[in-house]
């Protein structure tokens, strides 16, 4: 039984339909391909205009025969209560809502319209084919965070369950436990490893440490697929010798899906299937072809919630080599998360702060922006924008979710600013250490 693609069905997601789309998109040849993009950036736009009372409000000079005419929106811009952003006919009931990782200090609710959902698995399980991974029935080794609240740990463990996948911690990446991980994989038939990049790089820097190839005890382990968080170089050398198996980088957001991966070539594809991506300099103009710039993405075919002309807060830009069928993304200066390590002598992903954010997410918008940095090895401050002051119930949530995700006992200062300081690339590293 395809238990992944029936749970889709169950919650409504027309995957049949996406994926068939999906097929006739991919289809368009190239001179066709730009008159396609125009005709559904052109769509897009004028849905929202017509029916969703905030992007009418936001994009009031909007001219459709104009593209640069389109205002670029921002996470701060989306900050308010979700019941402003929804277009007519849409609610949380009928789609799909999440929140974002926060990742960027820039945290906020959002919805995608079913059908949108649908096309964005559609999207990954086309690329994921390209490295003979199936979502039905290939076995996931996956390293990814999951909430310690009963209802949301229990509802990560059946979607794993769903989904053929097996949840390692990246919570705890101390020596002892990447041994019980490794003894996992002795047992269990993995197809690929999928997660964010500093804990895998953690697991093969102890194969390293244990002299192990990995595929040599995982015969059936065929592709690594990292996300989340910037691959560098070395570290995919790094993972290549100690997993004996390609290493394939991933770039997405929740709000939007998958927004780039690299195919069996290498070249780190954009997708073009249901986003449009600009790369733009800090007059909004956009750049050509090699260099470096803000990236922006429209999504094409998100009619609940309007992300076009959307900056993520990343930097980055495509190769020369790029065509408007097929861009190709040639760096990404993207999120990078330093390791935590704690006094009992325990490290974690920075990630872990992830879920530690989410316990400070309020739909009303008023926690805009905030940076995690470690002081001392049992001290950590939270830097917070907000409308007003967290409340003592707040803050005793976020101390008790640092207790249980890391270690109890340690010293969490607060410190409310008006402005939080930046990187030269204009974005917020959400957690830094200073040891």
């Amino acid at each position: 039984m395809k238990l992944f693609n029936l749970s889709l069905w169950i919650n409504g997601f027309p995957l049949k339909k996406a994926k068939r789309a999906i097929e006739a998109i991919q289809k368009i040849n190239d001179t066709e391909f730009e008159k396609y993009q125009s005709q559904k950036k052109e769509e897009i736009v004028d849905f929202h205009l017509k029916h969703n009372p905030f992007y009418k409000s936001f994009a009031k000079k909007a001219n459709l025969n104009d593209w640069n005419s389109i205002p670029i929106m921002t996470k701060r811009d989306l900050q308010q209560p979700l019941k402003n952003r929804l277009s007519e006919g849409f609610f949380k009931k009928n789609s799909y809502v999440n929140k974002t990782s926060g990742s960027s200090g820039d945290p906020f609710v959002f919805v995608k319209d079913k059908y949108c959902h649908a096309l964005t698995w559609a999207g990954f399980i086309k690329r994921y084919d390209w490295f003979d991974i199936d979502f039905n029935s290939s076995m996931q080794a996956r390293f990814y965070g999951i909430p310690l609240n009963k209802k949301g740990y229990y509802k990560e463990r059946f979607k794993d369950f769903l989904s053929k996948r097996y949840r390692f911690s990246v919570f705890d990446l101390s020596d002892k436990q990447l041994k019980k991980n490794l003894s996992k994989f002795k047992t269990t038939k993995f197809n690929y490893i999928n997660g964010y990049t500093s804990s895998i790089v953690q697991f093969a820097k102890y194969l390293k440490q244990e002299n192990i190839i990995l595929q040599t005890i995982c015969p059936s382990l065929k592709v690594c697929i990292v996300t989340s968080e910037m691959l560098f170089e070395e570290d995919r050398s790094l993972l290549e010798e100690r997993f004996g198996v390609p290493v394939v980088n991933e770039y997405g957001a929740a709000e939007l899906g998958l927004i780039a991966f690299q195919n069996p070539k290498t070249e780190w594809l954009v997708n073009t299937d249901d986003l449009y991506l600009e790369i733009v300099d800090e007059n909004n103009s956009i750049l050509p072809y090699g260099e470096l710039g803000r990236i922006v993405i429209t999504s094409l075919y998100n009619k609940a919630h309007p992300f076009i002309r959307y900056d993520l807060g990343d930097i980055g830009k495509l190769s020369k080599e790029s065509t408007v069928r097929k861009p190709i993304l040639e760096s990404l200066v993207g999120r990078t998360d330093d390791i935590v390590k704690l006094p009992s002598g325990k490290k974690a992903a920075g990630l872990t702060f992830y879920y530690v954010t989410k316990t400070i997410i309020e739909d009303d918008g008023n926690v805009k922006e905030f940076i995690i940095e470690q002081l001392k090895i049992d001290t950590f401050k939270i830097s917070y924008v907000s409308g007003y002051e967290l409340s003592e119930e707040n803050l005793t949530k976020t101390k008790k979710a640092i207790a249980k995700y890391l270690e109890p006992n340690l010293i969490v200062d607060f410190e409310r600013k008006t402005v939080l300081k930046r990187s030269n690339s204009g974005k917020l590293k959400q957690f830094k250490s200073y040891l």
